[in-house]
């Protein structure tokens, strides 16, 4: 294995003394050949004359006056969202301080979900540098890429939400398919490529396909792997280490603190800390419960050092799950953000 996941660009990025990954023009460019930028045979003179333009220097500033002369409007937005996030790569320099900047903006996150999936992979890619562990990379899908899971006699499994839809859509994907579109499915009915401690060396081959399920079951390998991945997430990003483990409830009095990894997982901790009933089929859906504590106590804000930090993963009610890894970067109760 000396190279995976292609696609996120890293391999066009150029890593700094600090880890950050710069902002290259090489992986600028990759942005201006995305079809939906890329001229088609209807395109005009001016929107060829510009796509030529930018592949050649991809930092050129484009003025309005200049998209207005693009004769398709679809053409004309698509440059518009293309280059506003180009301006933004250019401007924050690394692709971590791009990410993280989009969530702090003060009026809220105005970057494409897709574009912010598209940093979270390569900069995932990143932290996986010199990983030989299959079961640690598939963890690691889960920050840019929705799973759907699937609950079959006590299995938490979370297979990757386009590759099931579109396979079970199409008929193909075997019965993994057949699994997401007949809920009634009994598992053991059904053959599934679930990564495991055993066979995760078969995910190097098809690293590219995201087609193997991961079990999220308490003490399972694959939990603790993305327990893993979320802890170099925090040291990425804020250079604090933490330490995530998976806990089966919350029994602490002195609950000060929580965040969800996803937005149920919010809703959920929220009314579980106000004392809010949450009904029986809204408790199902809850995945998992991590506790979260800090190497270093002093950078957490006052009167909280010392004290855990509880998180929560949870599948919507049609069995969807989407990480929002940024949570973990600004909801933190760090001291210099009291």
């Amino acid at each position: 294995m000396t190279d995976f996941w292609r696609d996120s660009g890293y391999h066009l990025l150029e890593p700094l003394e600090s880890g950050r990954l710069r902002v290259t023009d090489d992986f600028l460019r990759a942005y201006f050949r995305r079809p939906e930028v890329r001229p088609v045979e209807e395109s005009c003179a001016a929107e060829r004359a510009l796509h030529e333009a930018l592949l050649k220097n991809p930092r050129e500033a484009v003025s309005a006056t200049r998209l207005a002369e693009l004769a398709d409007s679809d053409a004309r937005e698509n440059y518009q969202v293309v280059l506003g996030f180009r301006d933004r790569l250019v401007a924050a320099g690394t692709l971590e301080d791009c990410y993280l900047n989009a969530f702090l903006d003060e009026g809220g996150v105005r970057v494409p979900p897709l574009f912010l999936d598209q940093l979270a992979h390569a900069i995932a890619r990143a932290l996986l540098e010199g990983c030989k562990d299959g079961l640690r990379a598939r963890a690691a899908e889960l920050l840019f890429r929705e799973q759907r899971v699937l609950l079959q006699e006590g299995a938490v499994l979370a297979a990757d939400a386009e590759t099931v839809e579109m396979a079970a859509a199409t008929g193909g994907f075997g019965s993994l398919g057949r699994l997401v579109a007949e809920a009634q499915t009994p598992l053991k009915t059904v053959e599934l490529d679930v990564l495991s401690e055993e066979n995760a060396e078969t995910y190097w081959q098809r690293e590219q396909r995201f087609d193997t399920a991961i079990a999220l079951n308490f003490a399972a390998p694959g939990l603790d792997a993305l327990c893993r991945v979320l802890e170099a997430w925090v040291a990425r990003f804020l250079d604090i280490q933490v330490s995530i483990q998976p806990v089966q409830q919350i029994t602490d009095e002195k609950w000060v603190w929580h965040l969800g990894l996803d937005a149920e997982g919010s809703r959920l901790l929220n009314d579980l800390y106000e004392g809010i009933e949450v009904e029986a089929e809204r408790m199902e859906r809850l995945l998992s419960l991590f506790r979260l504590d800090f190497a270093e106590p002093s950078v957490m804000a006052a009167g909280l050092e010392g004290r855990p930090v509880y998180l929560a993963l949870a599948m919507t009610e049609d069995g969807r799950l989407k990480l929002k890894p940024q949570n973990l970067l600004v909801n933190l109760p760090l001291a210099e953000r009291a």
